[in-house]
C-alpha cells in the first residue's frame, strides 16, 4: 500500500496546474525550505529598505492539522485544480470509512469508523493537506501568506503605522479556518515584529478569538532561528553547539574514513538552509562556524571545504535552478540585461547592507561575476 501511495502522490504532483499558489513550497519541484525562508526574508528586507516601514510576521500553529481534512471539501478543491474525476473519487474513497481499533495485549477495542482527516503515517497526507489549503492566500497586496505544508506564516508589510490591511488579513485567515474545519492553536501561534526605525512606537498586539498572540524576539522558522533584529547569532550559536556535540563521534571514528561521516552529521548541520542566512552573518558568527570546520579538519586529517565556499557554490547552483524554472515565485527577480550583455542580470537596488547581503542580490552578483 505504501508503494501505491507513492505512485498516486507522484501522479498527483505531476498533474498539478501552474496556477497553484506559488507561495506553497512543499511538494513542488525545485522548492525547499531554503526557498520559503529566502522568499520571506527578501519580502521583509525589500520593504524595510524604504522609509517609515516595519514588518509583522505571524507564525501560525494549527491543532492536529492533518486530522481535520474534510474529504468532501478536499474533493471539490481537487476538481477545481483540474484533477481527473476518477482520481478524485479514489481519494474520497481512500479517506472515508476507515476502521480504527486499539490493541492492548490480547484485547481489541470496538472498531471506530473515521470519515475525516488523513491516515497516520500516510505518504499522501502532507500532499493532500497542502492541496486542501491551496486557496489560503493573501487578500491584500501588502501581505503574503507563505506556506510549507502545515507551517504557515503571515508577513505583513506596514507603512506609516497603518496596520489595517494586516489586521484584516489575520481576521480573514480566522474566517477561512472556520470554513475549512481548521483550528488555530493561539497558545502556540507567535508573532515577531521587525522594526529598525530610530523612533519606535508601541505595537498593539494581535488578538485571535479574543486571545492575545504572544510576541517573541526569536522564532525557529522551518529549522532556522530568525530574530527581530534579523541577525544570525542565535542560529549560528545553536548549530555550532549541535555540531560540536557530534565532533565527539567524529573523534571516536578517527581510525576510519571520516569525510563522509563529517558531511552527513556535521556539515549538514552547519550548511542547513545556508543560502538564506549566511550572507548576513557577522564576522564573529563566521569565525565560530569556521572553528568547527577546522576542528573537524584536524580530526579527519584531510582538507574540508570552507563554509564560505559551500555558501557560494550553493547560491550559484540555486540561482541557476530558479532561472530555469519559470514558475518559481522568485524567477522574476532574475531579469536578463540586453542581448549585448547576454548571461548577465539586472542588479536589485539596495539601500541597506542587510538587503545587499541577502540571497537574491548575492546570487545575481555571483552570476554576473561567473559570466
Amino acid at each position: 500500500m505504501k508503494c501505491f501511495e507513492r505512485l498516486v502522490k507522484d501522479h498527483i504532483t505531476s498533474t498539478l496546474p501552474d496556477t497553484l499558489d506559488p507561495l506553497q513550497f512543499a511538494y513542488r519541484p525545485n522548492r525547499s525550505t531554503d526557498d520559503a525562508i529566502s522568499t520571506t526574508l527578501h519580502t521583509a528586507l525589500t520593504h524595510l529598505d524604504k522609509r517609515n516601514t516595519y514588518v509583522r510576521m505571524l507564525f501560525i500553529d494549527y491543532s492536529s492539522a492533518f486530522n481535520t481534512i474534510v474529504p468532501s471539501k478536499l474533493i471539490i478543491k481537487l476538481e477545481t485544480l483540474g484533477l481527473d474525476p476518477a482520481l478524485c473519487n479514489w481519494v474520497l474513497d481512500f479517506l472515508t470509512g476507515r476502521p480504527q481499533v486499539v490493541r492492548v495485549g490480547n484485547n481489541i477495542s470496538t472498531p471506530l469508523i473515521l470519515n475525516a482527516g488523513a491516515p497516520q503515517g500516510c505518504v499522501l497526507s502532507p500532499l493532500l493537506y497542502s492541496l486542501f489549503t491551496h486557496d489560503c492566500v493573501a487578500t491584500h497586496a501588502s501581505n503574503s501568506i507563505i506556506k510549507f505544508a502545515d507551517d504557515t506564516t503571515v508577513v505583513g508589510l506596514i507603512t506609516n503605522n497603518d496596520e489595517t490591511a494586516y489586521r484584516e488579513e489575520v481576521r480573514a485567515l480566522g474566517v477561512w479556518c472556520q470554513e475549512n474545519n481548521l483550528t488555530l492553536n493561539v497558545n502556540k501561534t507567535k508573532e515577531m515584529i521587525v522594526d529598525f526605525r530610530k523612533q519606535q512606537r508601541e505595537h498593539p498586539p494581535i488578538h485571535i478569538d479574543g486571545t492575545v498572540v504572544e510576541r517573541v524576539v526569536s522564532f525557529k522558522f522551518l529549522g532556522v532561528h530568525i530574530t527581530d533584529k534579523l541577525n544570525w547569532s542565535t542560529h549560528t550559536d545553536s548549530i555550532v553547539k549541535k555540531a560540536q556535540q557530534r565532533l565527539f563521534n567524529l573523534r571516536r571514528l578517527k581510525k576510519f574514513t571520516l569525510t563522509n561521516f563529517y558531511r552527513c552529521t556535521i556539515e549538514s548541520i552547519l550548511s542547513g538552509c545556508i543560502t538564506a542566512w549566511y550572507g548576513n552573518c557577522s564576522a564573529h558568527n563566521r569565525k565560530a562556524l569556521q572553528r568547527v570546520v577546522r576542528s573537524a579538519q584536524r580530526i579527519t586529517g584531510g582538507k574540508l571545504p570552507a563554509l564560505q565556499d559551500t555558501y557560494t557554490t550553493r547560491c550559484h547552483r540555486k540561482a541557476i535552478k530558479i532561472i530555469k524554472d519559470n514558475n518559481h515565485p522568485s524567477h522574476c527577480l532574475f531579469t536578463p540585461l540586453s542581448s549585448r550583455r547576454r548571461g548577465q542580470y539586472r542588479c536589485i537596488k539596495a539601500g541597506t547592507k542587510r538587503l545587499k547581503n541577502s540571497f537574491y542580490l548575492k546570487a545575481i552578483r555571483l552570476l554576473n561575476s561567473h559570466h
